[in-house]
């Protein structure tokens, strides 16, 4: 984070496309703008874009209290959901000669273009704007060639002709401002390739783009599905009540899994009387719901092996192939937060599957223990993460 003697030269200094002054301690639209313009970097500085809160136009102190409910909105910036891909920032408070200032510092994005409730925002010297055709297209090229994740990666044997278009279509415009759908005048392979769906370069579609909208994603992905096995009793070799294969785009995958969810999970009302009795659940469908949504997000597609979703008498199992990626360990998976593919969790919001990102983890545990039920156990043996749910018993 920058230190004093920074902050002080950069409030002396004219705003530039690395630096916003704001005296608003509430507006998180014009904040997640700039955090969108910043991460964007138009120029390819590579610097870092900082947004100071407490001061005026002329770098003078506005005398704002900085609170810590206003350095918690702040860093909740990233994870709300509404910047995609998520952005790296820090947040920080800082003192310049006896005034309080806060500092959002954010880091220039390797997968640009980055939107903010689907308009992407750029710095053009001082001034925040929407970028233009060219603009993007010069972002989006930015982004094929700093490409890493797996997601991201072009499936060269694949054509624009296995992707369902209408679904993609249907997707746009929910993550694009119709404003900017209407003044869009580029092919169909432009518009794929502005969300890192298609790689124009090697005119085909991304691993991204054929999850998402693949009329036979597994064609080309061979573990791109789910194995569903329900099984009376607690050992895998017992007999099986019902089976299948979940197969598809990624919204028809999550549309079956929220209805297996729904069909296996049984309620009862437990209390002493009728006013204190309370809806209870053997496994709470949030907690399960969570789960598997984190599998589907983090799996390792790389692998050809299927989630497993098992549900047992006794519990319930979930099978990720890929261990925890990034900076998560087993021992942070509740604190910590990375992406093995990053363009399947910024998809899975608009969707409707993801409200808040590097959360689902907690929410299940909260859900678990509101429910009465045993804590979630988690473990990895290096290449598949388990999950297990215990059933719920008076």
């Amino acid at each position: 984070m920058i230190s004093e003697i920074e902050l002080r030269a950069m409030l002396n200094d004219l705003e530039s496309d690395r630096i916003e002054r704001t005296i608003s301690t509430n507006n998180t639209s014009k904040f997640s703008q700039a955090v969108c313009a910043f991460a964007n970097d138009l120029p390819n500085s590579k610097k870092n874009g900082y947004l100071i809160i407490g001061a005026k136009d002329d770098g003078t102190s506005a005398g704002l209290e900085i609170t810590d409910q206003l350095l918690i909105n702040l860093a909740a910036l990233r994870s709300d959901g509404n910047i995609s891909p998520i952005p790296h920032i820090n947040v920080s408070k800082l003192n310049v000669d006896g005034s309080d200032y806060a500092i959002v510092e954010v880091f220039p994005s390797d997968y640009p273009p980055v939107r903010y409730k689907g308009s992407v925002f750029i710095r053009v010297g001082p001034r925040k704007e929407i970028a233009s055709q060219q603009e993007e297209r010069v972002l989006t090229e930015k982004r094929i060639s700093n490409a890493r994740s797996f997601d991201s990666s072009a499936v060269t044997d694949a054509q624009i002709a296995e992707m369902s278009l209408s679904l993609f279509s249907s997707y746009r415009q929910q993550v694009i401002a119709s404003d900017i759908i209407e003044a869009n005048h580029r092919s169909v392979e432009a518009q794929l390739a502005s969300l890192r769906f298609y790689d124009t370069t090697k005119n085909c579609p991304t691993v991204a783009g054929l999850l998402l909208f693949g009329k036979n994603p597994r064609f080309f992905i061979p573990g791109a599905y789910i194995q569903y096995l329900d099984i009376l009793g607690e050992r895998l070799t017992d007999d099986i009540a019902n089976q299948a294969e979940i197969s598809g785009d990624l919204l028809t995958v999550l549309r079956e899994l929220d209805t297996r969810v729904k069909s296996i999970v049984q309620t009862k009302m437990v209390g002493a009387t009728a006013l204190t009795e309370r809806l209870i659940f053997d496994y709470p469908e949030r907690a399960v719901r969570e789960l598997l949504m984190n599998a589907v997000m983090h799996r390792d597609y790389q692998s050809n092996a299927p989630i497993k979703f098992y549900k047992f008498s006794d519990r319930i199992e979930i099978h990720s192939p890929g261990g925890p990626y990034g900076v998560v360990t087993m021992e942070t998976l509740e604190h910590s937060s990375d992406y093995r593919n990053p363009i399947i969790a910024e998809s899975m919001k608009p969707l409707g599957y993801v409200n808040r990102f590097g959360y689902g983890i907690q929410k299940a545990k909260r859900s678990l223990l509101e429910n009465g039920s045993l804590p979630a156990e988690f473990s990895c043996d290096g290449k598949v993460f388990l999950s297990i749910i215990r059933k719920r018993v008076e």
